[in-house]
């Protein structure tokens, strides 16, 4: 079911209005977006209030979403205050369709069973192991949220049941056969055509530039004649996978011995439990279980938690930060040992502590390797700190060359040759070494020499010192420079209006019916017949299907120009009717019902927003 939530959200509009779907924040750790907040509410929709909790847990999801999806790019999105607002906003308006469908859906009594509900929750891939739905995979992210399995299976059915809607609104739209097949076969349809070509390179071969053409096309045309702004640039480059060293057994010891937190499994319980509605329900079940029933057949058959009920009350192993309050205060201690009745935010509980693994700390011995690699690392991140500060004392103390940082760090300087931001050398293609470069503050002024830039870090493990040791500014290239560019361009351009002109002449003659002597006249002949089709994107298929139909045994004409910039006379000679196989109809026909879908479901929208009650909370107005 989840597979056809996410096929039929396919579309924009569908999109925006569903948001993220509640496996998204199952992967972003956002757990009480339905649950209630203080007063200071978002939005109240025809009367259902959006609290400031949820509308804030929506707007983490979409940062995390965000941030996950554009990386380094949306630190500085985040950084903008206006794109901030703006993401708010469209969050907001987001939820508030939601709830619009939410009580449309209602309105039309339609309604997800526990079957269906059930079957999503255990096919949601988040939740599987191995392919296999996996309890204590479940258990532990739906606490990690912050939500009980309860509260997870409405949200998911709220879930369900708006799609449910959005699937009667896409399913409306249809095509009738007669429509279906004239469709295709004008998609089908193929063209006969013939070409002459003029050949503009070679027109523009016999064509001259006086010096007025060329001088003023330079002056009108500046603009495609600019030098970029150039750099050359001397830097050492400071790289710690080159400082390895060794790691003596002292020193994998005394690691293991300050970080052994990080190679020990803490300890884990397994627990079972029975929930039920009421607490004489509860007593009765512990009463059952005392005398002897089995825990797993009586979960099964009376436990009100559709998940663990599956699994005989099964809540898998439990570690400490994953164990529910309700389960830490029930004072189990022993294996098999039962608790009495528990009140919990979701009804009563009866839990039975069903194993215990001890905490245990992995040996020296099996993780040797992974230490030796750790010291390693760290030793040579010490050595490239410490080289990292003696190279940026000496490039700062003699700031008119990098002969000190040279010395300091053990290598000579790289000096590169001219390059422009399109041409920046491949071991400089970092971004903040390219903002050093190109923001202007390590360029002297009027032409003097600039400074050493500061140290620069890349990737946690290279660092940069450099310095700009000539530099040209943005400038127009002067005409005797570009003056040969320039002629080839003229004459190009006279020679493409000159067969235009030859063309159109050509075309108005073979209308007039003395077609011959105008080919002859231009030194131009017709190829052979080529089947030319509608999906054709190149200038010349465009065209021939812009042609007038032609009529019997007369061709119909025109111009136009080919991809490489030829100029072309084109004789229609005939219109075929094509045919369209089965598959791609069908995708036709589909992707212009779905079209049509949305465009319904966007007038279903805007019907549900001009007829709602739809007040904005104090957070909504101050953004």
């Amino acid at each position: 079911m989840m597979d056809n939530l996410r096929a039929a959200a396919n579309h924009v509009v569908l999109k925006i209005i569903l948001g993220l779907i509640i496996v998204s924040f199952i992967l972003t750790g956002v757990g009480n977006y339905l649950i209630g907040g203080n007063n200071n509410y978002a939005a109240e929709v025809n009367g259902q209030e959006i609290s400031r909790s949820q509308f804030e847990n929506a707007v983490t999801s979409e940062r995390n979403r965000m941030a996950q999806q554009l990386g380094d790019q949306f630190s500085e999105l985040a950084a903008n205050e206006n794109y901030m607002k703006s993401m708010r906003q469209q969050v907001l308006n987001r939820m508030i369709d939601e709830a619009l469908l939410d009580q449309y859906a209602k309105k039309l009594h339609l309604g997800i069973s526990d079957e269906q509900v059930k079957k999503a929750i255990f096919s949601t891939q988040a939740f599987q192991a191995n392919g296999k739905f996996d309890n204590n995979r479940f258990n532990a992210i739906i606490n990690q949220m912050g939500m009980s399995a309860d509260q997870y299976a409405q949200a998911l059915r709220n879930q369900l049941t708006s799609q449910q809607l959005i699937n009667a609104v896409a399913g409306t739209d249809f095509m009738l056969k007669g429509e279906t097949d004239e469709l295709a076969a004008l998609v089908a349809q193929q063209r006969v055509v013939r070409q002459a070509v003029i050949n503009v390179n070679a027109l523009a071969a016999k064509q001259t530039a006086s010096d007025d053409e060329i001088t003023s096309y330079y002056d009108q045309n500046k603009s495609r004649f600019i030098a970029p702004e150039q750099f050359r640039v001397s830097y050492i480059k400071l790289d710690a996978t080159a400082m390895q060293e060794n790691a003596s057994d002292a020193e994998i010891q005394s690691y293991y011995d300050q970080h052994q937190d990080q190679f020990t499994q803490p300890q884990r319980n397994r627990y079972s439990v029975i929930q039920t509605k009421t607490e004489d329900d509860a007593k009765a079940v512990l009463e059952e279980l005392n005398k002897g029933a089995d825990f797993a057949t009586v979960a099964k058959a009376k436990s009100t938690d559709i998940i663990s009920a599956r699994n005989g009350g099964d809540m898998g192993w439990l570690e400490e930060g994953t164990t529910p309050d309700e389960l830490k205060n029930a004072g189990l201690k022993e294996k098999g040992q039962l608790s009495g009745v528990i009140k919990s935010s979701v009804g009563f509980l009866v839990a039975r502590l069903d194993d215990i693994q001890p905490a245990q700390v992995k040996p020296l011995s099996e993780v040797r390797d992974e230490l030796a690699a750790k010291v390693k690392q760290e030793k040579a991140l010490d050595a490239w700190y410490a080289l990292q500060q003696k190279v940026s004392e000496a490039a700062s103390n003699d700031n008119e060359s990098l002969a000190g940082a040279e010395q300091a760090a053990g290598a000579k300087a790289v000096q590169t040759g001219w390059f422009s931001r399109d041409t920046l050398p491949e071991d400089l293609n970092f971004k903040p070494v390219i903002d050093a470069i190109f923001n202007g503050g390590l360029v002297g002024q009027n032409g003097a020499p600039g400074s050493n830039s500061d140290i620069i870090t890349v990737d946690g493990d290279r660092a940069f010192v450099l310095r700009i040791t000539d530099h040209k500014a943005e400038a127009i290239k002067p005409l005797a420079e570009v003056k040969a560019q320039v002629i080839d361009i003229v004459k190009h351009n006279k020679a493409e209006q000159q067969a235009k002109l030859d063309a159109e002449k050509v075309v108005a003659e073979l209308k007039a019916g003395k077609g011959d002597d105008a080919l002859k006249a231009a030194g131009l002949s017709f190829g052979e017949a080529k089947t030319l089709m509608r999906t054709g994107q190149d200038p010349v298929s465009q065209s021939a299907f812009n042609l007038p139909l032609p009529e019997k045994d007369k061709p119909s004409f025109g111009s136009t120009t080919d991809q490489q910039g030829n100029v072309v006379v084109l004789a229609l000679d005939e219109v075929k009717a094509g045919t369209m196989p089965d598959a791609q109809k069908e995708a036709m026909v589909k992707g212009i019902t779905q079209n049509n879908a949305q465009i319904a479901f966007e007038a279903l929208m805007s019907n549900l927003r001009k007829e709602a009650k739809i007040k904005l909370g104090t957070i909504a107005e101050q953004q």
